[in-house]
């Protein structure tokens, strides 16, 4: 596929069949804009890797026909490939004051200040890239100006939602009325684009409001001092933390880079206006325990975040038998090993815990059933077309959308193309996806060479081999072995031994030929490893001749 014609195109290249890294492409008439631009975090299947990018190959070949990147909220998983990738896109981006705030940091961190052009667009502002029109409609979320994007194309109008929730009591923001979206869906829908992630919840997912009573009954009841962790990002969360602070008279503290960065930028944009002064690290650590409040990073378990370091005592702030951690979160699934490993330092340390399943600690920012049933009533979309979930996510919020009278659905995956208009939803092609890897300094492929590299010797460790050879092509002393993460730890030498007999074997071949002498001694010692561990490590070769 080239350009789009005379349709409207939806493309995901992240986020769909899957939880995090969103990003969406629109396009019509020839042109293409982006929704969204995130990253997710690795898991032990990247070793050595913190954060994964998208791969838009895409786009990037396409990058002339791309008008813009427009940013629905400020979470990682929506704007945080934005220092990575945006620059060589080469368009502007489109966000509100709040988020624009969090990217023009991380632009700023990456000295890319000056060369990604950031266009900031007020609260329910609009504004027009080539055929499309766009219209932030706010909805409530664990951020501040969590927005949908209402897009208007010459076939057809989209409710692209983000990530949303309905919160009757919402700490941060104004989020648009059940009147307001119905009148929207009055002048005609023809998608919702749809967050998928908490679909199989039977209940809403609650307001903020409800969690400040649960945190101050928690907090009120705690004796020594009390530490409640929570995402950095979910500034009303940080808002609530603020006031259950000043309800139950204890100073509050701040740990963590992130959340020091909310906080700035939150004040900057008019919100925590009442949010407490905050004692640094020594007052906190000099204060009578029951008189201090923490809040930290870190309850998904990141070894580097403020929680690990303080479990670990290699924090300023102590913990000390009674006191309290309160851990204001859901657990993400793929965390549980990271997150029990922080649980079980603290419960050495005798200090209790607090989860939402004890106490009413937490609520989600993504929308139930009840929620997703009253959206479709007020949009009345022709179209479902979920995002934002795993497969399973996804497939059941289209059928739960037609179960409430949406006519028309489809369940798409990363690099599928649907057409939405003319006669859609149809699916029209495939183009390739995949994903990028941050490591250090630079981004690779994540299948590419390097990070399979990386994994083989993760799973079966590495042997060096040296064999010098004379003029005459004959060993010269005895050929040198080093290895590490092969399991031959009691019986090593005996392994080195015998693998220094078949790598002298091999390289007495009589083969001339440099490439498969190498590949001769290289499977000669390999094989010897797997007869001893059943391991196939990676086997490198270095001939010297003298």
């Amino acid at each position: 596929m080239t350009k789009p014609g005379k349709e409207l195109l939806f493309l995901a290249l992240g986020g769909s069949a899957e939880i995090g890294m969103n990003v969406n492409l629109y396009g019509c008439d020839g042109k293409w804009v982006m929704v969204d631009l995130g990253l997710t975090f690795a898991d032990s299947a990247s070793p050595g890797i913190d954060l994964i990018l998208p791969d838009l190959e895409f786009i990037e070949e396409r990058a002339k026909d791309l008008l813009g990147i427009v940013l629905t909220h400020g979470h990682e998983d929506h704007i945080g490939a934005i220092p990575y990738l945006a620059a060589d896109l080469g368009v502007p981006l489109y966000a509100t004051p709040f988020t624009a705030g969090l990217i023009r940091g991380k632009l700023d961190e990456e000295g890319l200040g000056n060369k990604v052009k950031l266009h900031i667009i007020d609260q329910e502002g609009s504004f027009q890239l080539g055929p499309f029109g766009f219209t932030y409609v706010p909805l409530a979320h664990s951020i501040p100006e969590g927005n949908a994007v209402l897009i208007d194309t010459p076939y057809g109008r989209i409710f692209h939602t983000g990530d949303w929730k309905l919160d009757d009591e919402p700490l941060l923001g104004t989020p648009t009325t059940a009147g307001e979206l119905e009148a929207i869906g009055d002048k005609g829908v023809l998608a919702l684009v749809c967050d998928s992630t908490n679909v199989f919840n039977e209940e809403a997912s609650g307001s903020e409001a409800a969690v400040r009573e649960g945190l101050d009954g928690v907090i009120a009841a705690a004796r020594g001092r009390v530490l409640v962790t929570t995402f950095a990002s979910n500034a009303a969360r940080v808002q609530t933390l603020g006031q259950v602070a000043l309800d139950t008279g204890r100073k509050l503290c701040v740990a963590g880079r992130s959340l020091d960065r909310i906080v700035k930028v939150a004040k900057a944009c008019g919100y925590l206006k009442d949010f407490p002064e905050t004692i640094d690290f020594d007052t906190a650590m000099r204060l009578p325990p029951s008189e201090v409040m923490i809040i930290a990073t870190g309850g998904q378990g990141e070894s580097r975040a403020a929680l690990a370091r303080i479990a670990f005592d290699s924090h300023a702030i102590k913990l000390s038998k009674g006191d309290t951690v309160v851990f204001s979160s859901k657990q993400i699934p793929g965390n549980e090993i990271a997150i029990g490993r922080i649980q079980n330092k603290l419960a050495e340390m005798d200090v209790l815990m607090v989860t939402d399943r004890q106490a009413h600690v937490h609520v989600s920012g993504h929308p139930g059933r009840p929620e997703l049933e009253l959206m479709y009533k007020w949009i009345r979309p022709e179209i479902i077309l979920p995002v934002h979930g795993e497969m399973r996510h996804m497939a059941e919020q289209a059928r739960f959308a037609r179960s409430c009278g949406v006519p028309r659905s489809i369940v798409q995956q990363n690099g599928q193309v649907i057409r939405l208009a003319p006669n859609g939803p149809e699916l029209i092609g495939h183009e390739r996806t995949g994903r990028l890897v941050l490591d250090g300094d630079v981004i690779l492929p994540a299948d590419g060479a390097t990070m399979n590299e990386r994994r083989k010797i993760a799973l079966h460790g590495v042997i060096a081999v040296t064999v010098v050879l004379d003029q005459k092509g004959q060993v010269r002393g005895e050929p040198a072995i080093a290895l590490q993460g092969v399991p031959v730890e009691e019986d090593r030498e005996d392994f080195l031994a015998e693998a220094r007999g078949a790598a002298a074997e091999a390289a007495s071949s009589g083969v001339k030929d440099e490439a498969k002498l190498r590949e001769g001694i290289r499977l000669a010692v390999r094989r010897r490893a797997t007869q001893w561990t059943g391991k196939k490590p990676i086997v490198d070769v270095s001939i010297i001749r003298i």
